[in-house]
């Protein structure tokens, strides 16, 4: 079956996804788009989530618990306020984590240090998943041992 010629018709599907339209004379021209704002809510949720979920990078690159949502707050802290509230929240906890771990590393060769480490990793992960827990339902939610160096 042959292909319906549109002639003069924008397609819809093609202006929604790449937020653009064809002109009468078919140029390609783009729709105001608000930069400051994302598309839903659920969105805004996402990637404050992602700002608790980026600090288990730190599996598998060295720092990468204060890397990965210092890279995803320094993105979108801008955009939404409730990115930027829980983008330093993250950070704030995870270099508190790191001067703990160090401190805790020292100790290693009291004897106390072996505990404290794998209390903290523990620690770590059990408030890292809450966080990111609350952060999808909407709920505040401050890490407990937490230093604010940022604010």
């Amino acid at each position: 079956m042959p292909a319906k010629k549109t002639e003069g018709k924008k397609p819809d599907w093609f202006s929604s996804l790449c937020f653009c339209t064809l002109t009468e004379q078919n140029n390609l021209s783009l729709n105001s788009i608000s930069m400051n704002q994302f598309a839903t809510p659920t969105d805004e949720k996402n990637w404050a989530m992602f700002c608790h979920l980026a600090s288990f990078s730190g599996v598998i690159i060295p720092f990468g618990n204060v890397i990965g949502p210092l890279i995803l707050w320094s993105m979108k802290k801008d955009y939404s306020e409730l990115v930027d509230q829980e983008g330093k929240k993250s950070i704030n906890f995870q270099i508190s984590m790191c001067i703990y771990i160090f401190v805790s590393a020292i100790l290693v060769f009291i004897g106390i240090g072996i505990l404290l480490l794998i209390g903290l990793a523990l620690l770590n992960l059990i408030f890292v998943v809450i966080a990111i827990v609350k952060t999808l339902n909407g709920e505040d939610y401050q890490y407990p041992l937490s230093i604010k160096f940022l604010n």
